[in-house]
């Protein structure tokens, strides 16, 4: 475990996970979208912490978590999943919160406060934007670690560009247990549709000035 200063870098598992939607609940009702996010972060810790792994950063609307083993980062991800489905399916279609996950493994920089740092950072939260409502994502990285350990089906998305990462990152999607359809970002199943369809990824900033980062974001 090599020292950076009064730091250390560290192989991990990364966790990132952020609301669908947050901005619009935010608007129709502040009290009760910061009392269902602290819900929602309290079974984040109960159900990474039963995986042995340590809620390391919420920022804004975020959870940000670190795992020894790759195996139960993803497992832990998909029982929180599981256990934000229970807790949204009696809820009005307004009052359901729920989360995008990205799972990677990668190299960090661990400060001494416990927060990490690092490329492996950014292509977990990469892959949490990718992924479905309700959903989780896995970098090739972290399918390579875990196929054949876990009782859930992997789909492979292919290779994806993603925001300010140099090289393409393999996808793959773990599969959603309230199929068929998609979720919507209120928790709603919905039909798939038997027409083509057009997905919009989030947008690059190609004008090389970092100024227009927000607004490539805006747009998004």
């Amino acid at each position: 475990m090599a020292e950076v200063g009064d730091s250390k870098r560290r192989l991990v598992a990364i966790l990132s996970a952020d609301v669908v939607g947050y901005s619009r609940l935010m608007e129709r009702d502040e009290r009760a979208t910061v009392d269902s996010l602290n819900d929602c972060r309290a079974l984040f810790r109960e159900h990474v912490g039963a995986h042995a792994g340590r809620v390391v950063d919420t920022a804004g609307d975020s959870v940000l978590a670190v795992f020894d083993s790759v195996v139960e980062a993803v497992q832990g991800s998909i029982d929180v999943q599981a256990a934000l489905f229970e807790r949204n399916r009696d809820r009005p279609d307004d009052k359901r919160m729920c989360f995008r996950i990205g799972v990677n493994l990668g190299d960090v920089i661990e400060q001494g406060d416990g927060t990490i740092y690092g490329d492996g950072v950014n292509v977990a939260a990469r892959l949490e934007s990718l992924a479905e409502p309700g959903g989780v994502n896995l970098s090739g990285s972290a399918f390579d670690q875990v196929e054949g350990k876990i009782d859930v089906a992997l789909e492979y998305v292919g290779e994806q560009t993603v925001k300010n990462i140099t090289r393409p990152v393999r996808v793959y999607r773990a599969a959603r247990s309230e199929t068929p359809g998609t979720t919507s970002e209120t928790g709603l199943t919905l039909d798939v549709p038997d027409k083509p369809s057009i997905a919009v990824l989030p947008f690059d900033n190609l004008s090389g000035d970092p100024e227009q980062e927000y607004f490539a974001d805006g747009v998004s």
